[in-house]
């Protein structure tokens, strides 16, 4: 929930960009720059994997679900200056940022910590998964409560009432998600323990590396850079594509409200493959490498076709809405349904290094590349065919590491054959 919260709070901004404007005078560079505080969030993602690992889970959730109803409340905060509720609203944002280096590494860690050897790989893509649900339900809730600003009523005939109309309406959808990171928070105060009585694994018990020889581990071990790399470079470009979706899609005539459908039902239907294909990888053990394969060549094509798609002019192929939608939804569950197969194939790959700092790693890098594409944003947000190429891009290059990676499993060798 607290995952499913921050990626939705994340995403406010991006499915209602053109009400945004009209309401808050935001400029296209404030909207990157809203989107951008996500990755900015994790500049201090190592003191939180060390914090999850020498305080445990509890400490570190409850500092994190602060942090987010910080954020969350100052985005409320009724300033009638509107420069100044701009800074409020860019504090809130980044607040709800520094939030993500938990809501993201936390969940082979609790996977780890919780469950059994065949229920590993099912948890961390539940946990994990629900972050990008949450910036999906950002593409629904946005467009359907916050009307655009073409959009006309009989209610509302002059600019300026329609304007104060579309401000009320999204002051309520900021109220409305303060409420409800308040309430998760107010949950884990109350109760949400580090760990279970007893552990429910070998793996779960054994002694794992300090946070200094983790780092040093993970820095020398070839195999394991290649992976990140290959996790790193997709899912950060990705990340930053679909949270200006609405931004791309605008010059080649689609509407806020059809943005919003596309990108969330291509995370939506992320979550549910990835669910699956989690599953499917607990009952048939040794297959992560075969599942990544499938999964980034599906996502190489889905981002190709897009690409090729809004260059009407140059493929002539058929731009329509069903085409858009096709792409962005198959494109969407190629690449978020990989997340969890990812992680738990890091954890693998690295084992006794602790879960939750070795997808810290992996998702910092994510996170520094999402970053660097969305500073170029900030520069040259006029013309998109450029952000447009860096998807296959980006796929086509993690298919090609993927490839040549030599998979193991050290963790699962410990609780199936040493247990025994």
């Amino acid at each position: 929930l607290l995952g499913f919260a921050q990626g939705l709070v994340w995403n406010t901004w991006g499915p209602i960009q053109n009400s945004a404007r009209l309401a808050f005078g935001f400029s296209g560079w404030d909207i990157a720059l809203l989107v951008f505080w996500g990755p900015i969030g994790f500049a201090p993602c190592f003191f939180f994997m060390w914090l999850m690992d020498k305080k445990g889970l509890r400490v570190t959730v409850l500092l994190t679900s602060s942090l987010m109803v910080l954020g969350a409340g100052l985005r409320c905060v009724p300033v009638s200056d509107l420069e100044i509720r701009k800074k409020l609203i860019h504090g809130g944002q980044l607040l709800n940022g520094l939030a993500g280096p938990t809501v993201m590494n936390a969940a082979p860690f609790l996977s780890t910590t919780w469950f059994s050897p065949d229920e590993r790989a099912t948890a961390t893509a539940i946990a994990s998964l629900l972050n990008y649900l949450g910036a999906a339900g950002a593409f629904l809730v946005g467009p359907l409560v916050v009307p655009s600003p073409n959009g006309t009523s009989h209610l509302l005939l002059a600019s300026q009432s329609n304007t104060e109309h579309i401000k009320d309406r999204i002051e309520a959808v900021l109220y409305a998600e303060f409420g409800m990171v308040s309430l998760i928070f107010s949950a884990a105060l109350a109760y949400f323990p580090s760990r279970p009585p007893f552990p429910p694994s070998v793996a779960a018990a054994s002694q794992r590396l300090s946070y200094r020889r983790s780092f040093c581990r993970l820095l020398s071990n070839f195999r394991f850079l290649m992976i990140a790399l290959a996790y790193a470079i997709p899912l950060g470009v990705f990340s930053g594509w679909s949270g200006v979706l609405d931004l791309i899609l605008t010059p080649v005539h689609v509407s806020q409200v059809d943005a919003g459908w596309i990108g969330f039902w291509s995370i939506v239907g992320g979550c549910v493959v990835g669910i699956a294909m989690a599953r499917f990888a607990d009952f048939i053990r040794g297959m992560l490498k075969f599942i990544l394969l499938l999964l980034l060549s599906g996502a190489t094509l889905a981002s190709t076709w897009f690409t090729l798609t809004c260059l009407t002019s140059v493929t002539h192929l058929p731009l329509t809405t069903a085409t858009l939608y096709t792409s962005c939804i198959l494109l969407g569950i190629f690449l978020n349904s990989s997340v969890p197969i990812f992680f738990e194939l890091f954890v693998e790959t690295v084992y006794p290094v602790p879960e939750g700092i070795t997808c810290g790693v992996v998702t910092f890098l994510s996170n520094v590349f999402m970053g660097v594409l969305l500073f170029f944003l900030t520069f040259y947000h006029t013309e998109f065919s450029w952000f447009n190429w860096c998807l296959p891009g980006s796929c086509l290059l993690s298919l090609l590491l993927i490839l040549c990676f030599r998979e193991s499993y050290d963790r699962l060798y410990l609780d199936v054959v040493v247990s025994v």
